[in-house]
């Protein structure tokens, strides 16, 4: 089945006139890998970064006719601009600033003015992030998320996590998005959060076996093509590392700033410096770092062990001027209820698990409010 609506895409993208009237796309070689997934179809198109604007119109086209296929019920296509060897990129970028001085914040906040087009609906994007997997950064996320929506604002999260979504498991999300009439999705609701996942679009044992341009097409669809509603704050999930998916979102829509998740051994450190230098370089605000699995407690004998050390995160936020959010200890309790589908701050919201998360939640609130500040010993204020 799969297989048959592959062939009758590339035959509905041979019979489509491209604009620039040099050829079907398929011939040209400009198609990518065609991926199938529980009725919806997901591919890309390269295109030069010159014409990519010609190209839209085509490529919603496409979309329409492969969605006219039997047995598709979703078709995600990407324009990918690819810059040609020995000519300059003009694909849409933003505005170079002048070199004598940088954009001035608004009265009454410390948010940088952009010229990234946002996302309609959401004031501020926050992205969680992390140098290496294993750390706890989609926990923190979701905890944190519900943290910020017992403030009293209104708060979604994204998994853009396209390799490994964790998203639908931690907040028990079972059911197929739905269309919002049109190109849009409507985002899903999760204990007072909008979510959205590409778990929610393929089965949970699917292997996302994508190269760049795909996970740059789904998390741009996932951003832009999703009915989110207003939102104070959308709280985005990134995979682990310093790849595609980061550099898609920093320079694609106006981040407000970056949390940093890490253990406090120095193997996950490590990572996490090169995470801090890669926000730091597209000029997206670290709003702190948290370290996670911090410190663990005996049930049966209240002793403390520092398994993975303790306190590296801290140091490390000092020496890198960063603020430190908190230390969240490796707890059974915070794992078992998110396998659950209910997060610790949901399932026990006056537990001191809760309390540390909303403390996390209410000084990246705060770095996002105020800008940036000075900081000393253990009273942490936040950029």
């Amino acid at each position: 089945m799969a297989e048959d609506i592959k062939g009758q895409i590339h035959d509905i993208l041979r019979a489509m006139e491209a604009p620039d009237k040099a050829g079907d796309v398929v011939s040209r070689g400009l198609l990518s890998d065609v991926f199938i997934a529980d009725g919806k179809a997901f591919f890309s198109l390269t295109v030069p970064a010159d014409k990519a604007q010609i190209f839209e119109p085509f490529r919603q086209e496409a979309e329409r006719r492969v969605e006219a296929i039997q047995g598709v019920t979703k078709a995600m296509v990407a324009l990918t601009a690819e810059k040609q060897a020995g000519t300059p990129s003009r694909a849409p970028q933003p505005a170079p600033a002048q070199p004598a001085a940088r954009p001035a914040p608004p009265q009454g906040g410390g948010r940088p003015q952009t010229s990234k087009p946002g996302i309609p609906g959401i004031d501020r994007i926050v992205a969680v992030a992390s140098g290496k997997g294993g750390v706890g950064k989609s926990t923190t996320a979701v905890n944190l998320a519900l943290g910020l929506r017992d403030l009293g604002l209104k708060v979604g999260i994204l998994d853009a996590d396209i390799y490994g979504p964790s998203i639908p498991r931690l907040l028990a999300l079972k059911d197929k998005p739905q269309s919002a009439g049109g190109r849009m999705i409507k985002s899903l609701d999760a204990y007072g959060l909008k979510a959205m996942s590409i778990g929610l679009l393929v089965e949970e044992e699917t292997a996302m076996i994508w190269r760049g341009p795909m996970v740059v097409s789904a998390l741009t669809q996932m951003m832009r093509e999703v009915e989110w509603g207003p939102l104070d704050i959308l709280v985005v999930d990134m995979p682990p590392g310093t790849g595609d998916a980061q550099l898609t979102m920093a320079q694609q829509v106006p981040l407000a700033g970056s949390v940093i998740v890490s253990t406090p051994q120095d193997l996950s450190l490590i990572d996490a410096r090169r995470g801090i230098a890669m926000f730091r370089k597209v000029d997206v605000p670290v709003l702190g770092i948290v370290e996670n699995m911090s410190y663990f407690i005996a049930p049966d004998t209240g002793a403390r062990y520092d398994i993975f050390g303790h306190g590296g995160a801290e140091a490390e936020a000092r020496r890198l001027s960063v603020p430190f959010l908190g230390a969240v200890p490796l707890d059974m309790n915070i794992r078992v209820r998110s396998d659950e589908g209910v997060p610790i701050v949901q399932a026990e919201p006056d537990g001191p698990h809760a309390e540390i998360y909303r403390d996390m939640a209410a000084r990246t609130l705060s770095g996002l409010e105020t800008g940036p500040v000075a900081s000393s010993g253990p009273s942490i204020v936040f950029e």
